[in-house]
C-alpha cells in the first residue's frame, strides 16, 4: 500500500501537532507556504487560526488559487476551524475577507466565531459516525473560536454534532471540523483524512 503525501498549510495555527496526527496515521508529512510545495500532494489540511490573516498571507503568492486548482485535480483537503472557513462557498459574516481569495469547495453556510470568543473556549464529546473501523466512541472536540456551520448541503455528510449543529462534515474528498482535532490524542478524524487522501493511490 502506498504512503499518501499530506502537506500542512503553514502560514499560521497548530502546524506541528496536526502534521504529528498525520504522522500517527501513517502520511508523509510536509508543510506549505507557497505554489509549488503542493505538487505531488494527495491531500492537505488548511489549520485553524485566523482565518483574515491566513488569506492576507496567502495573497501576495495566490496561494488560495493554487490549492483550488489542485483541489480540482484530485488533491483531498481537510479544513478545521479557520481552515474550514476558508473552504466554506458562503460565509455569513465574510467583511473582514472581501477582496481575498478563500478556497471555497465545500457546500455549507457558516459563521465566524459563531461559539463565541476565546473565553467561551470549551471542550466536548461528540457522538461520531463513518469514522474508520466504525469507531463509535465519543469524539473530544477542542473549540476554540469556532465557526458554527449554519446549513450544510445535500452532498454533505455529517460526521458528528454538537447540540443539534454539524460540527464535522465529509463532501468527497473535502472534511472539515469547527473545531480542532490536532490538540487531542484522538486521531480518528487525521486517520480518516489520510484513507481520502490515500484513496487514488490504492485503487
Amino acid at each position: 500500500m502506498s504512503t499518501p503525501r499530506i502537506g500542512v498549510l503553514a502560514l499560521q495555527g497548530a502546524v506541528a501537532e496536526h502534521a504529528r496526527a498525520l504522522q500517527a496515521a501513517g502520511a508523509e508529512v510536509s508543510t506549505v507556504r507557497r505554489p509549488t510545495e503542493l505538487q505531488g500532494l494527495d491531500g492537505l489540511i488548511v489549520p485553524g487560526g485566523e482565518s483574515t490573516t491566513m488569506a492576507r498571507l496567502a495573497a501576495p503568492v495566490h496561494l488560495m488559487e493554487a490549492i483550488r486548482e489542485r483541489h480540482a485535480e484530485g488533491m483531498a483537503m481537510f479544513g478545521t476551524c479557520a481552515g474550514m472557513i476558508l473552504m466554506a462557498d458562503q460565509i455569513l459574516d465574510a467583511e473582514a475577507l472581501t477582496g481575498f481569495e478563500r478556497i471555497g469547495g465545500l457546500d455549507v453556510v457558516v459563521r465566524r466565531n459563531g461559539y463565541g470568543s476565546q473565553l467561551d473556549s470549551f471542550t466536548g464529546a461528540l457522538p461520531v459516525s463513518g469514522l474508520p473501523e466504525d469507531d463509535l466512541s465519543p469524539l473530544q472536540a477542542v473549540f476554540i473560536r469556532a465557526p458554527v456551520i449554519e446549513s450544510v448541503g445535500s452532498a454533505v455528510e455529517v460526521i458528528a454534532s454538537w447540540q443539534d449543529r454539524p460540527v464535522a462534515v465529509r463532501q468527497g474528498r473535502v472534511l472539515a471540523a469547527s473545531f480542532h482535532p490536532e490538540l487531542t490524542p484522538d486521531h480518528r478524524l487525521h486517520q480518516h483524512f489520510v484513507q481520502l487522501a490515500g484513496a487514488r493511490l490504492n485503487s
